[in-house]
Protein backbone atom coordinates (compact mmCIF):
# COMPACT_ATOMS: atom_id res chain seq x y z
CA UNK A 1 0.00 0.00 0.00
CA UNK A 2 1.03 3.35 -0.66
CA UNK A 3 2.12 5.03 2.31
CA UNK A 4 -0.03 8.53 1.17
CA UNK A 5 -3.03 6.44 1.52
CA UNK A 6 -1.87 5.26 4.73
CA UNK A 7 -1.49 8.66 6.44
CA UNK A 8 -4.23 10.05 4.85
CA UNK A 9 -6.37 7.52 6.77
CA UNK A 10 -4.26 8.06 9.61
CA UNK A 11 -5.32 12.13 9.58
CA UNK A 12 -8.63 11.33 9.70
CA UNK A 13 -8.33 8.90 12.60
CA UNK A 14 -6.66 11.23 14.86
CA UNK A 15 -9.17 14.16 13.24
CA UNK A 16 -11.91 11.31 14.67
CA UNK A 17 -10.36 10.91 17.72
CA UNK A 18 -10.35 14.51 18.08
CA UNK A 19 -13.77 15.14 17.62
CA UNK A 20 -15.46 12.25 19.07
CA UNK A 21 -13.44 11.66 21.63
CA UNK A 22 -13.11 7.68 20.09
CA UNK A 23 -10.04 5.91 21.11
CA UNK A 24 -7.01 5.34 18.43
CA UNK A 25 -8.28 1.68 17.62
CA UNK A 26 -12.12 2.70 17.33
CA UNK A 27 -11.21 5.54 14.85
CA UNK A 28 -8.59 3.60 12.71
CA UNK A 29 -11.16 0.69 12.03
CA UNK A 30 -13.62 3.48 11.00
CA UNK A 31 -11.78 5.59 8.72
CA UNK A 32 -10.41 2.09 7.32
CA UNK A 33 -13.66 1.25 6.68
CA UNK A 34 -14.37 4.25 4.64
CA UNK A 35 -11.97 3.91 2.80
CA UNK A 36 -12.40 0.57 1.23
CA UNK A 37 -16.18 1.62 0.91
CA UNK A 38 -15.02 4.77 -1.03
CA UNK A 39 -15.12 4.44 -4.98
CA UNK A 40 -12.68 7.26 -5.27
CA UNK A 41 -9.88 6.03 -2.86
CA UNK A 42 -7.18 3.91 -4.53
CA UNK A 43 -6.92 1.65 -2.36
CA UNK A 44 -5.61 -0.84 -4.28
CA UNK A 45 -2.17 0.20 -5.60
CA UNK A 46 -0.19 -2.77 -7.70
CA UNK A 47 -2.12 -5.25 -5.94
CA UNK A 48 -1.57 -4.01 -2.38
CA UNK A 49 -4.71 -3.80 -0.35
CA UNK A 50 -4.56 -1.71 2.64
CA UNK A 51 -2.48 -2.50 5.65
CA UNK A 52 -4.15 -1.64 9.14
CA UNK A 53 -1.45 -2.67 11.16
CA UNK A 54 0.33 0.02 9.49
CA UNK A 55 -2.15 3.07 10.04
CA UNK A 56 -3.01 1.48 13.58
CA UNK A 57 0.66 2.31 14.23
CA UNK A 58 0.75 5.34 12.76
CA UNK A 59 -2.30 6.21 14.77
CA UNK A 60 -1.27 5.00 17.72
CA UNK A 61 1.98 6.49 17.67
CA UNK A 62 1.14 9.79 17.50
CA UNK A 63 -1.90 9.72 19.97
CA UNK A 64 0.44 7.61 22.43
CA UNK A 65 2.93 10.64 22.27
CA UNK A 66 0.71 13.64 21.37
CA UNK A 67 2.00 15.47 24.91
CA UNK A 68 5.85 15.32 24.22
CA UNK A 69 5.18 15.29 20.74
CA UNK A 70 3.36 19.04 20.97
CA UNK A 71 5.88 20.28 23.78
CA UNK A 72 8.43 20.05 21.06
CA UNK A 73 6.08 21.41 18.17
CA UNK A 74 5.26 24.37 20.20
CA UNK A 75 9.08 25.39 20.34
CA UNK A 76 8.75 25.69 16.76
CA UNK A 77 5.09 27.66 16.87
CA UNK A 78 6.75 31.43 16.95
CA UNK A 79 3.65 33.34 18.24
CA UNK A 80 1.01 30.04 17.92
CA UNK A 81 -0.06 27.40 20.56
CA UNK A 82 -1.27 23.98 19.66
CA UNK A 83 -4.53 24.77 20.91
CA UNK A 84 -4.82 27.61 18.55
CA UNK A 85 -4.06 25.58 15.43
CA UNK A 86 -6.94 24.54 13.58
CA UNK A 87 -7.75 20.59 13.92
CA UNK A 88 -6.79 19.85 11.15
CA UNK A 89 -3.21 21.93 10.64
CA UNK A 90 -2.76 20.30 14.40
CA UNK A 91 -3.19 16.48 13.59
CA UNK A 92 -0.97 17.25 10.33
CA UNK A 93 2.21 18.36 12.60
CA UNK A 94 1.51 15.89 14.71
CA UNK A 95 1.62 12.93 12.60
CA UNK A 96 4.39 14.69 10.24
CA UNK A 97 6.51 15.14 13.85
CA UNK A 98 5.51 11.34 15.13
CA UNK A 99 7.13 10.36 11.44
CA UNK A 100 9.97 11.84 11.98
CA UNK A 101 10.94 11.73 15.60
CA UNK A 102 9.60 7.77 15.94
CA UNK A 103 9.87 6.32 12.87
CA UNK A 104 13.67 5.52 10.77
CA UNK A 105 11.77 3.99 7.85
CA UNK A 106 10.65 7.30 6.06
CA UNK A 107 13.20 9.82 5.11
CA UNK A 108 12.26 13.35 6.94
CA UNK A 109 11.90 15.39 3.36
CA UNK A 110 9.55 12.68 2.28
CA UNK A 111 7.50 13.17 5.39
CA UNK A 112 7.62 16.83 5.40
CA UNK A 113 6.19 16.83 1.36
CA UNK A 114 3.42 14.39 2.55
CA UNK A 115 2.71 16.97 5.39
CA UNK A 116 2.39 19.90 3.14
CA UNK A 117 0.19 18.09 0.37
CA UNK A 118 -2.16 16.42 3.52
CA UNK A 119 -2.38 20.16 4.53
CA UNK A 120 -3.22 21.94 1.58
CA UNK A 121 -5.71 18.85 0.59
CA UNK A 122 -7.38 19.06 4.17
CA UNK A 123 -6.92 22.17 5.47
CA UNK A 124 -7.22 25.88 4.38
CA UNK A 125 -5.62 27.90 1.77
CA UNK A 126 -2.76 28.54 4.06
CA UNK A 127 -2.32 24.89 5.98
CA UNK A 128 0.02 24.11 3.55
CA UNK A 129 2.80 27.11 4.02
CA UNK A 130 1.98 26.98 7.57
CA UNK A 131 2.78 23.05 7.82
CA UNK A 132 6.05 23.70 5.63
CA UNK A 133 7.25 26.57 7.94
CA UNK A 134 6.60 24.64 11.09
CA UNK A 135 8.26 21.34 9.86
CA UNK A 136 11.01 23.49 7.61
CA UNK A 137 12.44 24.84 11.06
CA UNK A 138 11.64 21.42 12.79
CA UNK A 139 13.94 19.60 10.18
CA UNK A 140 16.82 21.02 10.80
CA UNK A 141 17.23 19.81 13.82
CA UNK A 142 15.61 16.49 13.80
CA UNK A 143 18.74 14.42 14.42
CA UNK A 144 19.12 16.30 17.50
CA UNK A 145 15.31 16.16 18.35
CA UNK A 146 15.40 12.38 17.95
CA UNK A 147 17.79 12.33 20.60
CA UNK A 148 14.77 14.07 23.03
CA UNK A 149 12.36 11.36 22.60
CA UNK A 150 11.89 8.36 23.85
CA UNK A 151 10.94 5.24 21.67
CA UNK A 152 7.42 4.44 21.34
Amino acid sequence: MKRRVAREIALQSLYQIQMNEATPLEAAKIAIHEAENDNEAQLDVAGEKIEPAYIHELVEGTYSNKVRIDELLEEYLKGWQMDRLSRIDREVLRLAAYEMLYRDDVPPKVVVNEAIDLAKHYGTDESGKFVNGVLGKMIKEVDELKGKVTPS
